[in-house]
């Protein structure tokens, strides 16, 4: 077998409300006091309530992120903390800022506090950063060689978020299950570091089930609840976990390299990483000929309105080029698709499209 490496956990956590208070401690504890904050205009908006007033003790700097988590742009952010001698990253926001928080922190050698503002995501928890172009695809992701210093979520940012990201969040969390599952399936002496994984990933799967739908409900409330806690915590820490523990067996498989491949056309571009991340659950689902998944899946996508069928990504079956760009990009050489143990290439995609587009027919 493969070597696996494990990098589980940030070396400090903590999900409370008024968690930021303790921040400047922390900070000061690990020897870090100047702090370049890379943020974007709305995350700086939603935590600035809950960020702790400057002291003499530890000066904060905030630089804001322009666009996406791209080679570029970790670059153009490097040179300002080596410019300006920072001892600390502060990523806070959605994945896209944290994971250019941890390039940076790669890139200059600093540490890395992240601070996220949605669950949509395991970015908090996972050292690892997808890239992307300047145009919004996806590239590739860089595994750090170590994890994050400190995570912090103060759960009332999070509940001023639209409940489209914690949506997108549980879709994507959902499908630790069904990627890694296929994956540890194929071992036949699975290590311990993976059994803890796999439980981690069915913990994905049995909580969002379960309190998904009253999370959601909670949030349009404002109503910090059990069940938003629990999907909050799940999203970013039982998901990341998942990879954490698991690693090759525990990233990605099918639903991401779908994802990957929806990316490559501008009528997706729209959605959200975890809403074409849904869709592509399914269609993984499909390649396996998992019907009976998919049958227990639909109601749970209809009540979150996540995507199933072609046209909730603005793509059509007549659409027949735009599914071929898709279809090959999914199952490029290099993609996590050819990992679920199939002979797969671009007509599987397009049958794959095709037929659950008739199942669905017959499911009305």
């Amino acid at each position: 077998m493969d070597l696996i490496e494990v990098r589980g956990a940030p070396s400090y956590y903590a999900c409370e409300v008024g968690v930021l208070s303790r921040l400047e401690a922390l900070l000061l504890k690990n020897h870090l006091k100047k702090c370049l904050i890379i943020t974007g205009e709305t995350s700086w908006s939603v935590i600035s309530p809950y960020f702790p007033s400057p002291t003499e003790e530890v000066v904060f700097t905030i630089e804001k992120y322009q666009g996406e988590c791209s080679l570029a742009e970790i670059s153009r952010v490097s040179k300002i903390a080596n410019i300006g001698e920072f001892d600390c990253i502060i990523g806070i926001g959605g994945g896209k800022v944290l994971d250019i928080a941890k390039g940076v922190g790669y890139e200059t050698n600093i540490e890395v506090v992240l601070i996220p503002t949605l669950a949509s995501t395991c970015a908090a928890w996972t050292p690892l950063s997808v890239i992307y172009n300047e145009e919004g695809q996806f590239t590739h992701y860089t595994i750090f060689p170590k994890s994050t210093l400190l995570l912090l979520i103060e759960p009332r940012a999070i509940l001023n978020s639209p409940k489209r990201f914690l949506i997108a969040g549980i879709a994507d969390t959902l499908a630790k299950w069904y990627e890694a599952d296929v994956l540890i399936q194929q071992l036949e002496d699975v290590p311990t570091v993976v059994k803890i994984a796999h439980h981690a990933a069915k913990l994905c799967k049995d909580e969002l089930l379960k309190h998904s739908i009253k999370a959601v409900q909670d949030l349009e409330d404002n109503k910090l609840s059990s069940s938003l806690l629990k999907v909050i915590e799940t999203n970013i820490v039982a998901g990341g976990m998942v990879g954490g523990f698991g690693d090759k067996y525990g990233r990605i498989s099918g639903a991401h390299a779908v994802h990957n491949g929806l990316t490559t056309v501008s009528e997706t571009h729209h959605l959200l990483h975890g809403e074409k991340v849904a869709y592509g659950i399914l269609i993984q689902l499909v390649l396996e000929e998992n019907w009976q998944e998919i049958n227990e899946l639909l109601p749970f996508y209809r009540s979150l309105e996540l995507p199933y069928q072609l046209e909730h990504l603005d793509l059509h079956m007549a659409s027949r080029e735009k599914l071929i760009t898709v279809a090959r990009s999914t199952v490029l050489p290099h993609e996590s698709i050819h990992l679920i143990g199939l002979k797969l290439n671009e007509e599987s995609i397009l049958n794959a499209f095709d037929n659950l587009e008739k199942h669905l027919v017959e499911d009305v």
